[in-house]
C-alpha cells in the first residue's frame, strides 16, 4: 500500500517546480483558476488532500502535457485516496491519523521512544491505562472506542506479512516513570518480549539511565524515522512535542535524526540483553521491586 500522505509530499514537489518553472507566483496561478493563493500554497506544501479537478485545472494552465502529466495526475490520484483511517477520522485521534497514514506505506520505521511503549506493541491494557491518564489531564481529544480500534488495526498491520521492518530504542526511564498499574506494566513487558522474540521484522534495544553519549546531548524528545520502498518518496523524520507532531522531509533536518539515532543505538543495550532486561524487570514488577540491580 501506498501513504497518501507521502504522495501528497512527492505532488506538492513537483506542483511547485512547475509553477516556479514557468515563472508564476502562487497569486497569479490562481488567476488563472479562479482559485485563491492560500489553497494554491496549501497543495504545494501538502498540507491538504488533492482535488482531482483543481489538480488537472492547475496542469492545463500551466501548459503540462504527455508523460509529465499522466506522472503528476497519478501522483494526485494516489494522494487523494482514502483508507480506513480517514473513514474513522480525528474521532481516532489527529496524530494516530498520521502515524496510521505513514506507517502504511513504510519499508522501515525506527523509533526512539521515550515517555511510552511503542503504539504498534501495546496490549489493550496497557492502552486503556494510557486513555484514563489523558482523561485526568482534561477532556480527550478523540474517542476512546475509535482510539482502541485504530491502534489495533496499526498493530495488525505491523504483524502482517506486508508490514514494515520495525526497529525501537525504549528509554528505561518510561518504565518506571509512567503512571500505569504495576500489573499493566508487567503483563505489557511481558508481551513487547514475546512479540519481538518471535517477529525477526522487530528489534528492540533498551537505552539504560546510565548510557553514556561523549561529547553531546541526548535527544530531549521522542522521534521516528520512516523510509518507504519507491526511491522517490523522502525518507521522513516525524517529532513528538507536547501538542502535536513536526514532519520533516528535508535531508539536513531527517539526517540529524537518524544521526541520533544511530548514537542511540549504539549506546543502548543488544536486542538479546534488551529483552533478557525486560524480562528481569518484569519479574522483580512481580516481587514488588522498583527496578532490577
Amino acid at each position: 500500500m501506498t501513504s497518501p500522505y507521502v504522495r501528497r509530499h512527492r505532488l506538492a514537489k513537483e506542483l511547485r517546480r512547475l509553477r516556479e518553472e514557468r515563472g508564476l507566483t502562487t497569486d497569479e496561478l490562481g488567476r488563472l483558476i479562479y482559485c485563491n493563493r492560500t489553497k494554491i500554497s496549501k497543495l504545494e506544501n501538502a498540507q491538504i488532500r488533492p482535488d482531482l479537478g483543481e489538480v488537472v485545472s492547475i496542469l492545463k494552465a500551466l501548459d503540462v502535457t504527455g508523460r509529465e502529466y499522466k506522472k503528476v495526475f497519478e501522483l494526485a490520484h494516489a494522494a487523494s485516496v482514502k483508507h480506513w483511517w480517514d473513514k474513522i477520522g480525528n474521532t481516532m485521534g489527529p496524530r494516530q491519523r498520521l502515524y496510521a497514514d505513514l506507517e502504511s506505506g513504510a519499508k522501515t520505521i525506527r523509533s526512539y521512544n521515550q515517555i511510552a511503549i511503542p503504539a504498534v506493541l501495546q496490549t489493550r491494557e496497557f492502552i486503556d491505562a494510557l486513555i484514563e491518564i489523558d482523561r485526568a489531564s482534561g477532556p480527550l481529544e478523540y474517542r476512546p472506542e475509535r482510539m482502541i480500534e485504530a491502534r489495533l488495526r496499526r498493530q495488525q498491520h505491523l504483524l502482517s506479512p506486508e508490514g514494515p521492518t520495525y526497529e525501537a530504542v525504549l528509554d528505561e526511564c518510561m518504565i518506571y516513570r509512567l503512571g500505569v498499574p504495576r500489573e499493566v506494566m508487567r503483563a505489557q513487558l511481558r508481551h513487547l518480549v514475546g512479540v519481538v522474540s518471535s517477529e525477526p521484522r522487530i528489534t528492540l534495544r533498551v537505552l539504560r539511565y546510565n548510557a553514556y553519549r561523549r561529547g553531546g546531548f541526548m535527544p530531549p524528545t521522542s522521534f521516528w524515522l520512516y523510509t518507504f520502498p519507491e526511491k522517490a518518496d523522502p525518507p521522513m523524520a516525524v517529532v513528538d512535542t507536547a501538542t502535536t507532531d513536526l514532519v520533516f522531509t528535508e535531508r539536513r533536518e531527517v539526517a540529524r535524526y537518524t544521526g541520533d539515532y544511530d548514537l542511540l543505538r549504539r549506546i543502548a543495550l543488544s536486542p538479546a540483553k534488551s529483552l533478557a532486561f525486560l524480562t528481569q524487570v518484569a519479574e522483580e514488577l512481580d516481587d514488588g521491586m522498583e527496578s532490577p540491580t
